[in-house]
């Protein structure tokens, strides 16, 4: 079995910052770690199908993890197969190596051909953990870039049959909890091993608060899509921030939420954001026009919005801008940064013992970032992407 060796470098993920890092991947899982010149045994006792690769005191963090995305390098997730692949090589050249493919509104027969789509996928691309339902249950109000057409109340059996069609492969869902039957729904959604976030909502604190009492543990990108925090009214924000099993998304482009308030979610909710993109088919390609489900979505300078509107509709985000405007935009600490695009999605998941640290054991992925937190190098299950 090959061996992969990276040297020289800066590391740092949840577990700190150590300067002068090595790590060994074996296959796909690092089999050593250390600091110093330890590595040069291991590349002495390897084979010529070794890879040896010099940091140069760059960063080295974990591989980047996406619990939100709709697409990218112009193209969408939802329009087949080979346009998920395409999307997908677009992120992992931005230095993410796991995703969740993200699904909006549409009728009940597209959702479950496109969850089969993610299935089979997933059963050959270990990079795809799965899919993320965000439409069909959702507010109409607070429908963001959702179809209103095809928004529906989650009635159990229709939950049930989504379920069925992605085959063990639904990982999230959102739902808006005030409507009817979301409670019931999100007991089924649990008991099937699905983690539900609450979004697209129009609940206020107190029903926020019961979604999390009855086993809602996400806040599906915080702040989008529902009530803000006022005095009077604390809002979903707050019954997450207070709930310390919540995980709470945030799409940190500077558009979304204000760097400011950005930043108060990281101080308020130490460990628990997620940095998430929320990205369409327009991240990593160009300005013009697109199609996000069955709307029109324009993009101008990197804000998409619906077309003739200003409803932003997903972001042009990837995951190492991500983190380059929590360090310079917000000014997170690069441990708390990387923590948000690695260790906690991995947390949510429940692959938090194998993914998002750089530690003996887990799996080989990595991404090496100049000193200016653009990538350089994207690892992936042991090999250089």
């Amino acid at each position: 079995m090959s061996r992969l060796i990276v040297h020289s470098a800066r590391k740092v993920d949840a577990d700190g910052l150590v300067d002068d890092f090595w790590l060994v991947a074996e296959g796909a899982q690092i089999t050593a770690t250390g600091s110093g010149s330890g590595w040069r045994q291991s590349a002495a006792e390897g084979t010529p199908g070794d890879q040896v690769i010099d940091a140069h005191g760059h960063w080295l963090t974990p591989g980047f993890i996406d619990l939100h995305c709709h697409g990218g390098g112009g193209h969408p997730y939802d329009d087949g197969v080979e346009e998920m692949r395409a999307a997908l090589a677009t992120h992992r050249a931005h230095g993410t190596t796991r995703s969740l493919i993200s699904h909006v509104a549409n009728p009940l027969a597209s959702l479950r051909e496109s969850l089969g789509i993610v299935a089979e996928l997933t059963a050959t691309d270990p990079l795809v953990l799965g899919s993320h339902l965000e439409g069909p249950f959702l507010a109409p109000e607070r429908r963001g870039a959702h179809d209103a057409r095809f928004l529906r109340d989650p009635e159990p059996e229709a939950v049930e049959e989504l379920i069925g069609a992605a085959r063990g492969t639904l990982r999230t869902a959102t739902i808006a909890p005030e409507l009817p039957n979301a409670l019931e729904s999100i007991g089924v959604l649990i008991e099937a091993g699905v983690v539900v976030g609450v979004g697209h909502t129009a609940a206020d604190y107190a029903q926020t608060v019961r979604a999390f009492e009855v086993g809602a543990r996400l806040l599906t990108h915080a702040f989008n899509a529902m009530a803000g925090i006022h005095h009077r009214a604390p809002g979903p924000v707050l019954a997450a921030i207070e709930n310390h099993d919540v995980t709470l998304e945030l799409i940190l482009d500077g558009l979304h939420v204000h760097p400011p308030v950005a930043g108060l979610l990281f101080r308020e909710a130490p460990g628990r954001v997620a940095l998430v993109t929320d990205a369409m088919a327009a991240a990593g390609a160009t300005d013009g026009d697109y199609r996000l489900g069955g709307l029109n979505v324009t993009v101008h300078e990197g804000l998409a919005v619906l077309s003739g509107t200003a409803t932003i509709a997903g972001s042009t985000l990837t995951q190492d801008a991500a983190l380059r405007n929590a360090v310079t935009l917000v000014g997170v600490d690069p441990v708390d940064a990387v923590a948000a695009l690695t260790q906690t999605p991995a947390h949510v998941l429940g692959e938090g013992h194998r993914l998002g640290r750089l530690h003996t054991g887990y799996v080989a992925d990595a991404v090496l970032l100049d000193h200016d937190w653009h990538v350089r190098t994207v690892i992936a299950d042991g090999a250089a992407l």
